[in-house]
Parts: C-alpha cells; structure tokens; sequence
C-alpha cells in the first residue's frame, strides 16, 4: 500500500514531533477530544494525520517542501 494511511499511530506522532511515547499518546488524546467535542468519531491511540498537521500548522505546501 504506497497511499498514506488516514489516521497516525502514536508511534508516527511521537517520531514526528521527536517526543516520546508516553508524550504523544496525551497529543493524540487531547486531539481526539478536541475532534470528539466537534461530533466526530474518534478511535483510541490513533488520530487523523490532516486533522493532527492543521493542529501543528503545518500544511500540506509546507510540509511536502512546495
């Protein structure tokens, strides 16, 4: 499978942010709480990769280097 997956693991955010595990399961909570408080459905140690890049203000121009 060459497509990216939609949702993050926690060990994808952790080695993206450089932070540890522990850290980035609380990243990924306080974000799935934040989707959940919006109406979404959100599933645990897992977060959606557009929603988590916006939430970093990172884009998509800045982060592929266009």
């Amino acid at each position: 499978m060459t497509e990216k997956q939609s949702f993050m693991r926690v060990d994808e955010v952790a080695q993206e942010l450089g932070v540890s595990k522990s850290y980035a399961y609380k990243i990924v909570q306080k974000l799935n709480a934040e989707l959940k408080s919006l109406g979404y459905l959100t599933i645990s140690g897992r977060v959606n990769r557009k929603f988590f890049y916006e939430k970093l203000c990172y884009g998509e121009k800045e982060r592929s280097g266009n």
